[in-house]
């Protein structure tokens, strides 16, 4: 499998695990209910790690995480019907449910059999060891309230002597909390949405006669109240029957209740511009996501950076994310929250428009060089103004003739060629006409050899195809990499921007980290913080925190002594900073107890014990759990012990 689909399977776990922990209340089983959260919860750590660090999984691993992605969907149907069922069909059969929590327990230690060793962290590891056996040996989780409920069921339908008494239908009615006319109606909604939605998921809990028995309950406790009471129109009821008629397979539930206020919003689901729950989300160059109204504005405003993390953004961009679009819809639908649909965006030149591209495109294969010249600036202005004009710049053909004059001997050509390839890339479609066209080794070549500006966006050029992940292995391979070092070495405070954000997105697969490492990466990246060049730290620190997660970068990092600075960034960095600078150090103390020694001789503990307390209110959930685990090795007695007899045996000799 790819390393873009592993990545993806990921990615959907995570948003999976973020609905399932959001949902909420409970009707019933809820010890089961939470024990079932608060475990898969625990996993967090590792699948954002393996995101995060882009780990290529083997293939044990994607089996191992394709089983726990259906079995997650599995506990996310579970914990939605006890969450919008009827309250009394899940009574009547607590005990089918009861053992659907015990089965999917058990499944999800299943599917954690098979996971290899992965290039996490050992606390993550760990971590991940416990909550494995804590599902093996689940067991049933009896709730009090529940049996209670249970047992006043069973009196009702027990009762021989006719209709129950209306004392005794007062007290079940009270224990259930359907002791209003507006409580009753949803309850009788949610037994109705159930019967008729039999939901496939939860095989095995579907019981013809339990639903017989809980409408023949409601119908006695619907005699509780008045006729007129029960006629009126129910806003929660409209809601479902209107969810019904459009097509929405699932029961709605109401937002609130009275008094509560609108649900809350998960954070992963908020724009980072306005705070507000995105409907159409987009992913930038930095791999950040914005709703796409929001990004939009921001960028028509001439701005060139990332509002979120601050950098410089290689291109404009916006892809999709539609992993999140559908987990956002499907929390919409829990909470009856209308789901917009998203308006098609056509694609459109005009024939004025092709003539005209049709004209320069001829004129690249001119004699005349400065005819050449000018039709690539041309065409390179295009392909920088607008979508229409990448894609039919690019269905006209130009992109073969582009790379040709990649080769060109005048100069002003080939920058002109290479940044219009640029400027092609931004569309997806477009990158892969450009590297099966094989422009990446004359775009190698221009990053080595040609002017300031044509390295700068060769370089930047790399970086945005190597957003397809299957083209990171094709660049890495290439040459392009010590190419990218020398340009952070000797470029314009711009090529080494391009350089950095290249390097940082080539070395997210794992082969290329080593060859980073052997062009000598690493002692430039040091030089860079050494010297607290502002406007690198945060790319330096990024690659840094890549690079700590293979052998030879800890090797090379470590030899460059970095602690002190490390722990001085931890102490007063930006957030992101800190969190990079939190997981280069953990990776080090992680691999060698000569780092734990020099960060206590640094007072590490501090300035994590103020990270993990987040006392500015910014620091990130990554950096507070690299933080945390630093701080355990700092702690841990045996460390300790193993220094101090090392110590103690260089002293003897």
């Amino acid at each position: 499998m790819a390393e873009s689909s592993s990545l993806s399977l990921v990615q959907k776990i995570l948003e999976t695990i973020n609905v399932l922990t959001s949902i909420g209340e409970f009707k019933t089983h809820r010890n089961e209910c939470h024990s079932l959260t608060r475990r898969v919860k625990l996993l967090v750590p590792l699948f954002e790690d393996v995101r995060d660090l882009r780990l290529s999984l083997p293939e044990e691993a994607l089996t191992c995480f394709s089983a726990m992605d259906r079995t997650l969907n599995a506990a996310k149907d579970l914990l939605l019907l006890c969450n919008k069922g009827s309250k009394i069909y899940l009574i009547l059969q607590r005990d089918h449910v009861a053992k659907h929590f015990q089965s999917t327990s058990i499944m999800l230690g299943q599917a954690l059999n098979g996971l290899p060793s992965l290039d996490i962290s050992d606390e993550v590891q760990e971590q991940v060891q416990l909550v494995h056996q804590q599902f093996l040996r689940s067991k049933g989780l009896d709730d009090p309230s529940d049996s209670q409920l249970y047992a006043q069921l069973m009196s009702v339908l027990d009762e021989t002597h006719g209709v129950p008494a209306t004392t005794q239908l007062e007290e079940l009615a009270l224990l259930f909390k359907f002791d209003t006319s507006r409580a009753w109606k949803r309850e009788s909604q949610a037994l109705l949405g159930m019967k008729l939605e039999k939901e496939p998921v939860v095989d095995g809990i579907f019981d013809e006669r339990g639903f017989d028995q809980a409408f023949e309950i409601l119908n006695m406790l619907k005699t509780l109240f008045p006729a007129e009471e029960l006629a009126l129109d129910d806003p929660d009821v409209k809601k479902h029957q209107i969810a019904q008629s459009t097509g929405v397979n699932s029961v709605v539930q109401n937002a609130a209740e009275p008094g509560e206020g609108t649900p809350n919003i998960p954070d992963d689901f908020k724009c980072p511009i306005s705070l507000d729950l995105m409907r159409d989300p987009v992913i930038v160059a930095t791999g950040q996501t914005y709703e796409r109204a929001c990004i939009q504005k921001w960028l028509d405003g001439s701005n060139k950076t990332c509002p979120k993390t601050g950098l410089v953004l290689t291109h404009m961009h916006l892809t999709p994310n539609h992993v999140l679009r559908s987990v956002i819809n499907e929390w919409c639908a829990l909470h009856g929250i209308e789901v917009q649909k998203k308006r098609p965006k056509t694609v459109n030149c005009s024939p004025e428009d092709i003539a005209n591209i049709d004209d320069l495109i001829k004129k690249l294969s001119s004699d005349d060089i400065s005819v050449q010249r000018e039709a690539a600036g041309e065409l390179r202005l295009l392909a920088k103004r607008n979508v229409e004009h990448r894609i039919c710049v690019a269905e006209q053909g130009a992109i073969p003739l582009l790379i040709k004059l990649l080769t060109s001997s005048d100069r002003k050509t080939q920058e002109h060629a290479v940044t219009a390839l640029l400027n092609l890339s931004i569309n997806d479609h477009n990158k892969g006409q450009i590297v099966i066209a094989g422009a990446i080794n004359p775009i190698v070549e221009v990053l080595r050899k040609g002017s300031p500006e044509a390295r700068e966006n060769a370089a930047a050029t790399l970086f945005s195809l190597s957003v397809v992940d299957e083209n990171k292995v094709t660049i890495g391979s290439s040459g392009a990499i010590p190419a990218l070092v020398e340009l952070l070495r000797d470029g314009t405070a711009r090529g080494k921007k391009d350089a950095a954000t290249a390097l940082f997105n080539l070395s997210i697969y794992q082969g290329n980290k080593g060859r980073a490492v052997r062009a000598g990466v690493v002692p430039l990246l040091m030089d860079l913080l050494e010297n607290q060049y502002a406007s690198m730290l945060d790319e330096a620190l990024a690659i840094l925190a890549i690079l700590a997660t293979h052998q030879d970068g800890r090797a090379a990092i470590g030899n460059a002594e970095p602690t002190p600075m490390l722990v001085n960034i931890i102490g007063s960095g930006s957030p992101r900073n800190k969190e990079n600078a939190a997981a280069v150090l953990c990776a080090l103390c992680s691999h060698d107890p000569s780092h734990i020694k020099q960060a206590k001789e640094c007072n590490a503990s501090g300035p994590l014990s103020k990270l993990i307390q987040g006392e500015d209110g910014s620091a990130t959930s990554r950096a507070k759990r690299k933080a945390t685990n630093l701080l355990e090795l700092l702690n841990k007695p045996q460390v300790e012990g193993i220094t101090h007899a090392l110590d103690t045996t260089h002293i003897n000799l």
